[in-house]
């Protein structure tokens, strides 16, 4: 998509005139400063914080950081008297054996397997090659209790190219869910890019698994593994055939059983893991509107230690750092405001959460338990990356004033509004809604804490700077920072909280749940 910038005039959503610029909402503003950001960040992006990996004492000590921040701007802890919401996580680590046609393969170099139960063998003489997993593939073929080799690559048609990326699209996920809902034992899933993810991010693959614990009182829900492989196992898989994976692969066209001698065995051992969610609460000023909530979030965890680098810190001040950063010179201006008499009309909720680098759980944790219900909560304002300038916009004149604004109208064209409004009016930021598209392969709507509340129906705005060199890498250093950038991005944040905080209505939820 273009980058849109469009001028709304909002009529009722939003008290007083919006093309105005608000005198007390801009005083407060000036708090979010870059000098407020680096103070912060210097801290909890510093190699004494070890990445702040969930469950590590590292993220315990920002946790209690982000609390003491809370505590000295005097938001309140509504967790039972505490600042904390425990998640209970579980970590698992898993211990993987897989041999192909006699061949012995490594977990975290030619695969990694994802979401299999805690014990999990297989042993099979053939497997079933389902090509790119259509329908018109699959047909009538019985998956139930096979293994099986997938394509994991978009189909290509019309010949048009195609999505070729492992982390897929939606139409991908939607195979994926077909394939798995047939019961097999295994899907296999190659992919091209498979062997130079795991080459770079084998550490963190590899690492132990962390997921919300189970209600032990239930019985387990065993799902069928899904194993991501490369093209080269790919190919010893299908050496039976006396062809290559990429033979097999340009003659998709239906299922196909081809014998192989496969032995998987997987096992699991888990341990409980600490974490916690960090809430501060600032109450609203109008008896009317006040037990209505707007949630403004950033996830504080990173990924941890480098063992093997010469940087042994993945210090994470882009990410997500800065949207830590943001929160807390939020939660301090909107706080100041609240103690001169200007405090917003509803009430707001600084929501720092863990888990999110482990697969959002401390957000999923938190939307599936709210503090207080979601049906009062208006919306989610998530800043995710906000500190440096991504690969797209490098070296171009106005890559110090954009920023990517994604699902602000994918439930709420009300909110969109809201959003565009503060910005034409106080930030005149360039907002670039590019990954709003269904089809951008990067899928990141759904890639961070925002879209948990969005499943439920929340509107949520997710703020980010787009990927660059150092994404997940030891190179996410405090001294790569654009602080003014990073403030200047909060303040659109903050003007756009406190127009949905002072609002008259709430943003209508008029869009449906993707």
């Amino acid at each position: 998509m273009k980058k849109i910038v469009l001028p709304f005039i909002l009529a009722g959503l939003v008290t007083g005139a919006m093309a105005q610029q608000n005198p007390v909402a801009m005083k407060y503003a000036k708090i979010v400063s870059p000098e407020l950001a680096k103070k912060h960040l210097s801290i909890i992006a510093s190699d004494e914080y070890e990445g702040r990996e969930t469950g590590k004492p590292g993220a315990d000590k920002a946790a209690h950081y982000i609390a003491n921040e809370f505590k000295s701007v005097g938001l309140q802890p509504i967790v039972n008297g505490s600042y904390f919401f425990d998640v209970p996580l579980s970590e698992k680590t898993s211990r993987v054996s897989f041999t192909a046609n006699g061949q012995t393969f490594e977990s975290g170099t030619d695969f990694y397997a994802y979401k299999t139960s805690d014990e999990w063998t297989a042993d099979a003489s053939e497997i079933v090659f389902v090509g790119y997993g259509t329908e018109a593939e699959l047909g009538n073929t019985d998956l139930s209790g096979k293994v099986v080799l997938w394509v994991n690559e978009d189909k290509p048609e019309n010949g048009q190219p195609a999505n070729t990326g492992f982390r897929g699209s939606p139409a991908r996920v939607a195979v994926l869910k077909n394939i798995l809902a047939k019961n097999p034992a295994a899907v296999l899933a190659a992919n091209g890019e498979i062997a130079d993810v795991l080459k770079k991010f084998k550490n963190y693959i590899t690492a132990p698994r962390i997921g919300i614990k189970k209600d032990d009182t239930k019985p387990a829900q065993k799902s069928p593994a899904v194993i991501w492989i490369t093209t080269a196992m790919a190919d010893q898989l299908v050496k039976s055939t006396g062809k290559t994976y990429a033979d097999i692969k340009a003659a998709a066209g239906s299922a196909q059983v081809i014998k192989a001698d496969v032995k998987i065995d997987f096992k699991t051992v888990s341990k409980d893991v600490k974490a916690v969610d960090v809430l501060g609460f600032l109450p609203g000023s109008d008896p009317k509107l006040k037990d209505e909530v707007l949630v403004i979030s950033a996830h504080y965890d990173h990924i941890g230690l480098n063992p093997d680098g010469a940087d042994k810190v993945n210090n994470g001040a882009d990410d997500d750092g800065s949207g830590t950063t943001a929160v807390m010179e939020l939660a301090r201006a909107f706080s100041k405001a609240k103690k001169d008499g200007h405090g917003p009309r509803r009430s707001i909720l600084f929501l720092g959460n863990v888990g999110e680098e482990k697969g959002l759980l401390g957000s999923e944790y938190y939307t599936d338990h709210p503090v207080i219900p979601l049906e009062k909560t208006i919306a989610d304002l998530n800043i995710d990356m906000v500190g440096r300038v991504g690969e797209e916009y490098a070296g171009k004149a106005d890559s110090a004033n954009t920023v990517y604004v994604i699902g602000s109208g994918m439930l709420s064209t009300d909110l969109h509004k809201v959003n565009e409004n503060a910005n034409n009016t106080y930030t005149k930021m360039d907002l670039d809604y590019k990954y709003d598209d269904p089809k951008d392969p990067n899928d990141f709507y759904h890639r961070s804490d925002h879209y948990n509340f969005a499943k439920h129906g929340v509107p949520i705005i997710f703020y980010f700077n787009g990927v660059h060199k150092d994404y997940h890498q030891p190179g996410d250093e405090v001294s790569k920072i654009n602080f003014p950038l990073l403030a200047k991005r909060a303040q659109l944040v903050f003007y756009t909280a406190w127009d949905l905080a002072n609002a008259d209505k709430r943003p209508v939820v008029d869009g449906k749940v993707n």
